[in-house]
């Protein structure tokens, strides 16, 4: 079936397209550049007759730009198609013989409309933008995409109306599947700190007012926690409608239905008519997207012909050019130092000029394993984690051995099943009291990344005297003894709770941690978060619509957090740590049921974790032999 908005957008395609630019815009000469001219604000038309403003760029010889037939590498972006972050790219993509493009969503900066995130008019923004490129006279047809997160985005959904001249794509950290799956939110909870921290920092851009500006800088995100879930028009976001009318219908639209469905934030419902063109999907071990990624990767490999590769890193959101991510440093062969620039139009000369540079990978799936470094502790302060490229043909790894930890009474976590009879944990969870991030796949201005898992002031939540999560009354922790040889995980990561409350709806949210023993620079060690999942009770194993639950009745739970890659090494634990929150990263379960984003109130529950022989709670991690 097509979709109304295809209808619409082939529609407007099979109008003829007049290329009037040459009339309306003249070149001008980029400043310190002989060998490039940009045609500024060439306002392409959206299939709305909304106009687009685009720069586009093209090499030059002697002050005249280069007639040949070349690729066109196109950028959509709501950060300002001017900003510094592109410039080194253009210059260096047009250095290597491509026309670059860079276009302002509708409704930012230049382009007409208005703005909202993850706007369903993308798709047909998009593709309208590639199909009138391709047609340009210096152009060959050929338009090719890449970006990181929005700018990864904007490429997905181009792709989902299989625009004419469409060629090939490098999306990094973005593209996200199901945004009611990941990234907006997860397991039934909003992603609260990602969502609403993109929208403060953005705002001043919306605006544009010295006042604004200056207000949301004395007046920060980090301030407004306490008195979330926001009431419409009693909030900072009020000032801006269309920030605002988002972020309350994300929060507040809570079963998975047309809503969740639409292009701009769901690619599962099409991926049968996405483009098939070559692709490099890119993550992060601590990106947001990465569950979307790797899902990317596999589904549309499967259904299409032109080659798929998939790339993972120890990075955090678009952190590919740093050797750390957090307080974690992974050694010096874990960064691309060129990524925005030299590394990605490598892969635009293997798809177009049939030249692969020797750095890029030769098996569809490369990752990054963390984890084989010594521990010490660098001269920035960061634990030596190391890690090690690893290149292989399948996605899961076809040599992982899929094996079971169980959970037992005393905080022990091993291979044998429980046998005390009726076992079980019990903790209050106050949802007033919420245990605080400390890092993970978070981004924007909440600390991402790889952090000690201990409270500290720098982090939102946390409280003097800053003691270890481990320490809190409502933190369950199952650890094995320190292991007698290195152990390396890599792929996806189940955790199976037998569970109950004495409320209505409630959550669980779990940790894999990577525990360091004490050593002469971590006296202490240092316990290293590595991934972590949240399933709220009320759409417990993935249900699509809300079912509170009943209270004291016992639940059989499946929580998926992000998949890794990690050599637990000799003498260091494998722990798994279990709570109810995970704040600010994810919104706080009132536990009273009332309706999600508008509560009113907080119950304490007290919620129980169940580990005997007839409910057996365990974690399944895949053991890869060490190479």
């Amino acid at each position: 079936m097509v979709r109304p908005l295809t209808w619409l957008f082939l529609l407007v395609i099979s109008l003829p397209i007049q290329l009037t630019f040459a009339q309306e815009v003249i070149f001008s000469s980029v400043p310190g550049q002989d060998q490039l001219l940009v045609q500024k604000n060439v306002m392409i038309p959206a299939p709305d007759g909304v106009r687009l403003a685009t720069d586009i760029y093209f090499p030059a010889e002697n002050g005249k730009p280069v007639q040949e037939g070349l690729a066109v590498l196109l950028q959509r972006t709501p950060y300002g198609k001017t900003s510094e972050r592109f410039q080194e790219a253009i210059r260096l993509f047009a250095a290597r013989g491509y026309i670059v493009a860079i276009q302002d969503l509708r409704g930012r900066y230049d382009s007409e409309g208005i703005f909202t995130k993850y706007n369903p008019l993308e798709a047909s923004d998009g593709a309208a933008t590639v199909e009138w490129l391709s047609k340009l006279p210096a152009g060959n047809g050929k338009v090719a995409m890449w970006g990181t997160s929005y700018g990864a985005h904007t490429q997905a959904d181009a792709s989902k109306l299989d625009p004419k001249g469409l060629s090939a794509m490098v999306l990094n950290m973005g593209g996200m599947t199901n945004a009611w799956d990941h990234a907006v939110r997860q397991g039934g909870a909003f992603e609260l700190g990602r969502e609403l921290t993109w929208a403060f920092r953005q705002i001043p851009a919306e605006i544009d007012d010295p006042v604004v500006e200056a207000h949301f800088k004395k007046e920060t995100i980090e301030d407004w926690y306490a008195a979330w879930p926001f009431r419409r028009g009693l909030n900072p976001l009020s000032i801006a409608p269309n920030f605002e009318d988002y972020i309350l219908e994300e929060l507040t639209h809570a079963d998975y239905d047309d809503y969740w469905k639409a292009t701009g934030i769901n690619w599962i419902e099409y991926y049968d008519q996405t483009a098939d063109v070559p692709m490099v999907h890119i993550g992060g071990w601590y990106d947001i997207f990465l569950r979307g990624t790797i899902q990317n990767f596999m589904e549309l490999r499967k259904r299409q012909t032109a080659p798929k590769f998939l790339i993972i890193g120890p990075w955090t959101h678009s952190g590919n050019e740093r050797t750390y991510a957090g307080d974690v440093d992974f050694g010096p062969e874990s960064a691309i130092s060129d990524f925005q620039t030299s590394y990605q139009v490598d892969w635009f000369d293997y798809f177009f000029k049939d030249k692969k540079a020797d750095r890029l990978p030769k098996a569809p799936v490369q990752l990054f394993v963390m984890g084989t470094g010594d521990g010490s502790k660098n001269e920035a302060g960061r634990l030596n984690h190391g890690g090690y490229w690893l290149e292989t043909d399948t996605w899961p790894l076809e040599n992982a051995l899929e094996t079971t930890y169980y959970f037992h009474a005393e905080g022990s976590l091993n291979g044998t099943p429980p046998a005390a009879e009726n076992a079980h944990t019990t903790y209050t969870f106050d949802p007033a009291n919420p245990v605080p991030t400390l890092g993970g796949s978070v981004s924007a201005r909440v600390k991402d990344g790889a952090f000690n898992q201990r409270e500290r002031p720098d982090f939102a939540g946390s409280k003097p005297p800053y003691l270890p999560l481990k320490s809190r009354a409502d933190v369950v922790v199952f650890q094995t003894d320190p292991l007698p040889e290195d152990m390396q995980v890599i792929g996806p990561i189940n955790i199976k709770l037998y569970c109950s409350s004495t409320g209505v709806d409630t959550d669980f949210t779990v940790k894999l941690v990577d525990v360091y023993p004490p050593s002469e620079h971590f006296p202490e060690g240092f316990e290293m978060n590595l991934t972590d999942g949240i399933a709220r009770m009320s759409y417990r194993n993935g249900r699509t619509t809300r079912d509170l639950i009943e209270p004291n009745e016992i639940y059989e739970v499946d929580i998926h957090p992000f998949p890794t890659a990690n050599v637990f090494k000799k003498g260091h634990r494998i722990r798994v740590d279990i709570s109810s929150s995970n704040f600010p990263r994810w919104d706080v379960n009132p536990n009273t049921g009332e309706p999600l984003g508008q509560n009113r109130r907080m119950l304490k529950v007290d919620n129980t974790i169940y580990h005997s022989p007839q409910f057996p709670s365990h974690i399944t991690l895949p053991l890869v032999p060490m190479r």
